[in-house]
């Protein structure tokens, strides 16, 4: 440690209390050798990147990710409260959510499974691709030498297919189940900030959307044209007999307000798209 920057060392020791003495040594030459890494950040490379190519016990630093005890939520709590005392100390956290595919083979990886591959796919050619499927979380900051809104993942959730949970006996999660989870556990951290989440049309889930605003969180995402809106339901009268009613009337579709002469359109400017 007398060889780190100042600067460094209270970040690195704000994770040590969710670590045993002996495990926090070797976290700290993995986090300190990822920074320092070019390329792919493996365990292997981390080792190289501080000068422990030739080291014997090797296999301890694996150990830390395959086999020792410790808490990956408490150190994406840890993460957050650290992004947020930087970036963001007032106003609301906005995060983003999106999957991420990594592609991975092999017999040891049991949860792999077979996802569409969004890098490498188009709108004229599918492509998909073996591997591991993670729901990931974000913080969305402006850094100000960037000039540029940038994404700060601290929480990630491996969601195995269908197949997986079948072929175990197990319940499936889709990725709208694991995305609440992740949400609900935000708002447990962050219980007195305003929160804004982010995400793509795979998350558009009226499921999804009603546990969001029973926790008070806002999500802003994209519906598709061809959606069915409805306006809410309207307030039960005295003396109604029967179920009440869900939805409203219905609405016109997103597609028919495009081609409606009579929609009324505001041009805006969108801050650092």
């Amino acid at each position: 440690m007398l060889t780190l920057p100042e600067q460094i060392i209270p970040i690195l020791m704000a994770f040590a209390p969710l670590f045993s003495r002996r495990v926090f040594r070797h976290v700290q030459v993995l986090v300190v050798g990822s920074v320092l890494t070019p390329g792919g950040r493996t365990v292997t490379a981390a080792l190289r990147a501080m000068g422990l190519s030739g080291c014997e016990q090797f296999q301890n630093y694996h150990r830390v990710l395959n086999r020792d005890v410790w808490s990956s939520r408490k150190v994406a709590q840890v993460l957050l409260q650290l992004l947020v005392k930087a970036f963001v100390p007032a106003g609301p956290l906005v995060i983003g959510l999106d999957e991420t595919l990594e592609r991975r083979r092999g017999k040891r990886i049991a949860a792999k499974g077979v996802y569409h591959d969004p890098v490498r796919s188009s709108k004229s050619f599918f492509v998909k691709a073996s591997g591991l499927r993670w729901v990931v979380m974000a913080l969305l900051v402006p850094i100000p030498w960037a000039t540029r809104v940038w994404a700060l993942p601290f929480l990630s959730v491996l969601a195995p297919s269908e197949r997986y949970h079948q072929d175990r006996g197990k319940r499936h999660k889709t990725l709208t189940d694991w995305a609440a989870g992740m949400i609900a556990q935000v708002r447990r951290w962050c219980p007195d900030r305003t929160v804004v989440i982010v995400a793509d049309s795979g998350y558009a889930c009226l499921k999804l959307l009603e546990k969001c605003r029973e926790r008070s969180v806002t999500m802003v995402t994209r519906l598709r044209l061809d959606a069915a809106l409805y306006a809410p339901a309207p307030p039960r009268k005295p003396g109604q007999n029967g179920r009440p009613r869900k939805r409203g009337k219905r609405l016109p579709k997103l597609s028919e307000r495009l081609k409606d002469p009579a929609t009324v359109w505001e041009r805006i400017t969108v801050p650092r798209w």
